[in-house]
């Protein structure tokens, strides 16, 4: 059994380059071993973080996953969850869970901070599509891009 305690582990920091998103987080799987330390062949399947997220700020952009499933519990703050084409007020106590294929992002519409645990599956192979900006992205490689269409026998013959 590997054990951590989250009052004990260090808030991460992360700030995209121009600021428009923004979050600490407590990294609690990955201190007892998750996705990012070896599954399939070692840690375990699921992710758990407490995240805060400052006032005015998104925790990340507006994406979707094709694989992963993730499960939000608020804790503390107000904010407005983007789901899809709907945009759907979120409080402490609040939970909700977004499915694979829906489209999803939380924002701090409150003053003070927006406290809340992130639970997700983390498949090892998940690709992710950002509508906002109609981009691409694997996890493994970490890779973000668009497409380009092209006919199936393109380089082919």
């Amino acid at each position: 059994m590997k054990k951590t305690n989250i009052a004990q582990l260090q808030w991460k920091r992360w700030q995209s380059p121009k600021g428009k998103f923004a979050q600490a987080y407590k990294d609690v799987s990955g201190a007892i071993g998750d996705v990012r330390n070896g599954w399939p062949r070692r840690g375990h399947p699921f992710n758990l973080e407490l995240v805060s997220v400052p006032p005015g700020k998104s925790a990340c952009p507006h994406h979707l996953h094709l694989q992963q499933w993730e499960l939000f519990v608020i804790l503390s703050g107000t904010g407005v969850a983007r789901a899809g084409n709907r945009r759907v007020k979120v409080r402490a106590g609040d939970a909700f869970m977004h499915a694979p294929g829906e489209a999803h992002q939380l924002i701090n519409t409150g003053t003070e901070p927006l406290v809340y645990y992130l639970i997700a599956d983390n498949p090892p192979h998940d690709v992710f599509y950002y509508p906002d900006s109609r981009k691409w992205g694997l996890r493994r490689p970490r890779k973000f891009f668009r497409l380009t269409e092209v006919d199936y026998h393109d380089g082919e013959e």
